[in-house]
């Protein structure tokens, strides 16, 4: 069986024994530096652990942050950072990721692979330049996001077939788009403002832009956020004057 033990800083460690409860000879995979994950969801983290637990078994060290993680007693014993960013806006991503690779640096460059439901091609790309060697949406099985997992820990690097291929698909009005909003707006950006101004609902642009639903509706909020615009409507309305070469003063 597996038993949890939590400890003072609320870190849970997943340890093998045997059926009889005996503590298990540990594997050469177990004398391997443990993963560690740092989610802020108690339930969504404990579950992945006991997974990677199994799967990898190879000890895994649960944390909510990174700080809380950098508190323990050795931050530097991980082998693989699994950090789990569902829910976060694309600044707010980077920045922690930013974040844990200025740490990286000072620990021993210890891989990382980010557990996301935004599936932007273009936040991707920019994670795969500070030290993230595996995006893992949250979309994939838990039997592909562990595989994905170990790669990483074996020096590879794993990025989704899917959002590769999206980021392909840009239309071809999507450049002219960014130019015309004096590239204000990412290429995948452009294409959802230009079939904002012209009415469309998420679930169309999704399949127009071989999109997710779900990842329309994150470029939407950061459409919004970077015109300062409180509804869909002031998008179009703003957009429009954008492409026709006004500035927009406030």
């Amino acid at each position: 069986m597996r038993t949890s033990t939590v400890g003072s800083k609320g870190s849970a460690k997943f340890e093998q024994q045997e059926q009889d409860g005996s503590p298990r000879a540990p594997s050469t995979a177990a004398a391997r530096a443990p993963i560690v994950i740092i989610d802020v969801h108690l339930l969504t983290r404990e579950c992945l652990a006991r997974v990677l637990n199994a799967e990898a078994d190879v000890p895994v060290h649960c944390y909510s942050t990174i700080d809380e993680w950098l508190a323990s007693d050795e931050p530097s014993a991980a082998s693989l950072i699994v950090l789990c960013q569902s829910g976060r806006s694309k600044t707010d991503a980077l920045q922690e990721v930013e974040h844990l690779s200025e740490i990286s640096e000072q620990i021993g460059r210890c891989p990382a692979v980010i557990l996301s439901d935004n599936e932007d091609p273009d936040l991707i790309v920019q994670m795969l330049g500070k030290n993230v060697r595996g995006y893992v949406p949250t979309s994939l099985s838990i039997s592909v996001a562990v595989q994905a997992m170990e790669l990483a820990r074996a020096g590879g690097v794993y990025v989704p077939a899917s959002s590769l291929i999206a980021a392909h698909r840009v239309p071809d009005g999507a450049t002219n788009a960014v130019q015309k909003t004096n590239g204000l707006f990412t290429a995948r950006q452009a294409a959802v403002v230009d079939a904002l101004r012209r009415g469309k609902a998420n679930k169309i642009i999704a399949h127009e832009l071989k999109m997710r639903e779900s990842t329309v509706k994150v470029h939407v909020r950061n459409i919004m956020k970077k015109l300062h615009a409180t509804n869909r409507t002031e998008v179009a309305y703003m957009a429009n004057r954008l492409f026709n070469g006004e500035e927009l003063t406030g």
